[in-house]
């Protein structure tokens, strides 16, 4: 199952989207309301929305071409990528999309709530960054 989320323009220099994405506790910030816990870990954090289970992530590859996001859980296999275009010195393109492998029943299930959830996290970026 593949997600794209919209382009979006930011107005700040791709290296500082790099350490922002970096930090797991940077995270917390970006996420959507209905933010019910944030945990940050040591290569990761767990959250939790209203209305979903605990989801735990790993911080993958950060650079300035691209930000991933993986499950940490065995059970569930998806990427999160927030691709980063430098625009200009101060200013940076970026769209999310979302990688994942289920079976036809959970993609049912989860398609509309993923879409959503990167629809808000590309809204809440948009507003404290552009």
């Amino acid at each position: 199952m593949n997600l794209e989320g919209r382009k979006i323009m930011l107005n700040k220099p791709v290296a500082e989207l790099v350490e922002l994405l970096k930090d797991p506790q940077q995270y917390e910030q970006l996420m959507p309301d209905g933010l019910q816990k944030f945990e940050a870990i040591a290569d990761g954090f767990k959250f939790s929305l209203k209305g979903m289970p605990e989801i735990a992530l790993k911080v993958g590859e950060v650079n300035e071409n691209k930000a991933t996001l993986k499950s940490a859980s065995s059970s569930l296999d998806f990427e999160l990528t927030t691709a980063m275009n430098a625009v200009s010195e101060n200013q940076t393109e970026i769209q999310m999309f979302f990688e994942g492998k289920f079976n036809p029943f959970i993609k049912m299930m989860v398609e509309k709530p993923l879409q959503n959830f990167m629809d808000a996290l590309t809204d809440k970026i948009e507003k404290r960054y552009a």
